[in-house]
Formats: structure tokens, C-alpha cells, sequence
């Protein structure tokens, strides 16, 4: 496959950056997402000033490959011109109005029609929202909903999974099963309730995959049980968790669990916001790749390559003909956005479309996926890296004080942040969460960008053991 990566660059040069001021504003006024403070405020940040296919720049002028695709979603590559004018052409036109009350927009329409086109044959109606956390937390209001107007008011229990990642949105935070996310926020436990993570490498010790996934699958059961289906409305699941650690279900886990939602009238929430538009090398991973037809896809992230805010909830047929009958005259579907359909935002999702299509991207990740899949393993030699895993253009390294038992580092080694540091001192940019390190990178890479990633990496870990035992941890 042959991509082409066009950089966005102004036609007359940009002013030049205030390195030290900017550091400083951004310390002194900006509230970062998942913040550490005990470092932010005596470090700050590193700021990201400039960006070109595969590849990052900050305010010093350090340039560094994008090992996480921004936050899994810069699918297409760093500075699309053709992104960039699509966008400029719309808000030229028409920058904004509303899709409240029978008013709509070319964009919206025309993404709409593309995105039932794309997604499994049952899923042909859109409600747009404004990211990830918003969909997820739109589709249970929608969900609520939809069984009550069946005359259902008591299915309202979510089931997820403990260390899934579905937002933080009050209820989208709710539906998240990753304890740390929620320290000393609260959530609604009334309305969620969360089952085993899918964790092949933590499984029972002595327990077959096949025997974890028929265990997963009977926990499931058990708890529709304890709970009564009449209770349930939904199970949402990723395809393979993200920030939960990149896990990986066993074989025949997903359809299986759609089989006891079918068999319980249960809906099937896929949150495909990261796996969705090439990450496993298929525009939607649900059927392609785990053989489902879920009842609701959510999507976000790649949908515009991160090129605009977007997020999107695609509905069944089944689910809309119930949503499309009026609940009382007069009645409207009292829920939405101000920037529902924002046709900025959806002009660059539909150019985002046309260069995954264009330059089959999704072909380069069947491709490539499994050569970066095979070289992270070669990293496996590493004191710590007890686990690689993943798929395609979504891959995990799980760091442990001994591979044998699969004990932890204490928390207060820092060893992912050790990982990444020395990573990025290399040039490369990778993400760490706790123990773990994850590589999840614009769908654009090489084979020859695989070999750069892993000899840095296998650099930063050298340095990170190294570090490790002159403290005392290894």
C-alpha cells in the first residue's frame, strides 16, 4: 500500500513561540484531562506545537514519533491539508446552525447516509453527538428510553466490565470499571453494575482459554440471574478494552456474550470509539472481526482522525422504529447537543472517510498489524515485560516485578512513566497508564517505522531495568 501524507502549512511563515510564556500560561490556567498534579505543577507540561504524518514537534523544537495517534485517534496521519481545507470550505459556507427541530445540514446528512453504508446492515440511523464519553452517555439516555416507550420502565441496569474505559461523563464515568478513574468521584452504582474484565494473561491459574471464556460467559449468566433480565437493559463492551490495558477476550467470548443478550432481551452496546475506522484493520471491528451484530455501535476518535470533535451512535432498525414513533402528540425526542450534526465536524469526518478508503488504510493495517504484533514480542526478553499483546495497531506491554508469579512493581517505581520517559528522550512518544505502556499509532506506519519503534523501545526498556535496580526495585 502506498500512503500519501500532505502536511496543512499557512502560506505565510507563523510567528514564532514563546516557549517559557506558554509553559507558563498553560500551567497557571489550563485544568488537564487525567492530571497528575504532584508532577504538573512543579514540571508542567510538555507543549505539542507542530505535526506532520507520523511525526510530532514540541515548543523546543524536539520531534518525536506519535506512538498513540494523538489519543488513539489520528488515524489518518498529522496534517492533511485536504482535511484542513474541507473543514475551512464548510465553516466558509455555513459554519454552524442548528439540526433541532426538522433543520439539518449537507454534512450531517451525508455522513449519516456513509456511516449506515459502512456498518453492519442493520445499523442505518445516526444520532450524532460530541465525542466518545458523549455517545456512551447519550445511548443509555436513548436506551432508558427506548424500553420505557415498550413499556418496559424497569430495565434500566447496565452491565459492564471492571476495567473497561467508557468515558467520564457523570454516567459514561459510571459505566468505566477502572477503580483509579473514580477515586473520590461518585458514580451512579444503582444503575451499573460490572462484570470480570476478558484478562487472558491474569486468568485463573490452570484455566484453559477455552475454559476462561465458558467462566466468563457463566458469570454473565449468573449475574442476569441475580439480577433478573426483566432488571437489564444493556451490556456495553470495547472489542478489545483500551485503556483498561488493551485486553484481548478469549476466542468466541464476544459472540457468545450477544448469544445470553439475545436470549435475555438485553441489548449489545459495542463502544467501538477506538477500535472503529482502521485500528484492527476494519472500518468496524464488531462483525469483521469478532463476528457480532450488535444492537448499537458507538464510534468517535477515528471517525474524524481527531481533526474535529465527533462522536456518533449508530442504531438499529429495531431500536429506531420504536425512537421514530411519536411517545404523545406533540411529543419530540427531547434529547440532543447544540453541536448534534456539526457540519464542520462532519465535513471532516467525510474527507477523513474518503483518504481511508482512497489509500487503503485499513489494508496497510491488515498488513503491517501483525509485523508490529511480532516485533513488540521480540521485547519480551526485557526483566519486566512480562506480556505483549493486542492486535494490529492496538498493542499493550504489561511491565511485572517477576514474569513467573506476575507480581506488580510497586506503584511508587512509576515504571510505565519510567518506559515512556525514556522513550520519548529517544524520539518516540508512547503512552503510559500505571504498569502498562501502550502503542497505538496513526494507521499510516511502515514496516520501516515498525523497526525504528521497536529498537527505541527496546533501548528505553534497557534503561528503565537499568533504573529499576539502582533503586532498589529489581
Amino acid at each position: 500500500m502506498t500512503t500519501t501524507t500532505t502536511t496543512a502549512r499557512p502560506t505565510a511563515t507563523p510567528p514564532a513561540l514563546d516557549a517559557q510564556a506558554l509553559w507558563q500560561k498553560d500551567r497557571d490556567h489550563f485544568i488537564h484531562p487525567f492530571t497528575d498534579f504532584s508532577v504538573f505543577l512543579e514540571q508542567g507540561c510538555d507543549l505539542i506545537t507542530d505535526s506532520d504524518g507520523i511525526y510530532v514537534q514540541d515548543a523546543k523544537g524536539n520531534r518525536f514519533i506519535d506512538g498513540i495517534a494523538g489519543l488513539w485517534c489520528v488515524n489518518v496521519g498529522h496534517g492533511r491539508a485536504e482535511i484542513g481545507q474541507a473543514m475551512a470550505d464548510q465553516a466558509t459556507r455555513m459554519a454552524y446552525f442548528s439540526t433541532f427541530n426538522n433543520l439539518s445540514n449537507a454534512p450531517a446528512a451525508e455522513l449519516a447516509a456513509k456511516l449506515a453504508e459502512l456498518a453492519p446492515a442493520h445499523l442505518n440511523h445516526v444520532f450524532y453527538s460530541c465525542g466518545g464519553s458523549a455517545a456512551n452517555d447519550a445511548t443509555i439516555r436513548l436506551v432508558h428510553y427506548y424500553f420505557n416507550r415498550l413499556g418496559k420502565p424497569n430495565k434500566k441496569r447496565i452491565l459492564s466490565r471492571n476495567n473497561a474505559y467508557h468515558g467520564t461523563t457523570y454516567l459514561a464515568a459510571s459505566l468505566t470499571g477502572i477503580e483509579s478513574n473514580n477515586w473520590a468521584f461518585d458514580t451512579l452504582d444503582h444503575l451499573v453494575t460490572h462484570l470480570s474484565e476478558a484478562n487472558c494473561y491474569r486468568r485463573p491459574e490452570g484455566m484453559s482459554e477455552a475454559e476462561y471464556c465458558d467462566h466468563l460467559v457463566q458469570e454473565f449468566e449468573n449475574t442476569i440471574a441475580e439480577i433478573g433480565a426483566d432488571n437489564i437493559a444493556a451490556f456495553i463492551a470495547e472489542p478489545i478494552m483500551g485503556a483498561g490495558g488493551v485486553l484481548v477476550a478469549p476466542e468466541g467470548y464476544h459472540k457468545r456474550m450477544q448469544a445470553v443478550c439475545r436470549a435475555h432481551d438485553i441489548l449489545l452496546i459495542a463502544d467501538e470509539v477506538v477500535t472503529a475506522f482502521g485500528r484492527l484493520g476494519h472500518v468496524f471491528a464488531s462483525e469483521a472481526v469478532f463476528d457480532t451484530q450488535p444492537d448499537i455501535i458507538n464510534c468517535a476518535k477515528g471517525l474524524s482522525s481527531g481533526y474535529a470533535p465527533l462522536g456518533a451512535t449508530l442504531i438499529s432498525d429495531a431500536i429506531y422504529e420504536v425512537l421514530g414513533t411519536p411517545q404523545r402528540k406533540g411529543g419530540v425526542l427531547s434529547t440532543g447537543f447544540t453541536y448534534s450534526g456539526h457540519p464542520v465536524s462532519c465535513a471532516a469526518a467525510l474527507k477523513n472517510i474518503e483518504i481511508l478508503e482512497r489509500e487503503r488504510i485499513c489494508e496497510n493495517v491488515r498488513e503491517v498489524g501483525p509485523y508490529l504484533e511480532q516485533r513488540l514480542k521480540t521485547l519480551s526478553h526485557h526483566a519486566t515485560v512480562g506480556d505483549v499483546r493486542g492486535s494490529h495497531f492496538m498493542m499493550c506491554l504489561e511491565n511485572v516485578a517477576d514474569k513467573e508469579t506476575r507480581e506488580l512493581l510497586p506503584v511508587e517505581a512509576r515504571v510505565g512513566d519510567r518506559v515512556a520517559a525514556e522513550a520519548q528522550q529517544r524520539g518516540l512518544i508512547i503512552r503510559p497508564v500505571g504498569h502498562l505502556n501502550i502503542v497505538s499509532p496513526p494507521l499510516i506506519w511502515t514496516r520501516e517505522t515498525v523497526d525504528r519503534v521497536v529498537a527505541i523501545l527496546d533501548e528505553a526498556f534497557t534503561a528503565t531495568t537499568a533504573s529499576l535496580r539502582k533503586d532498589g526495585y529489581l
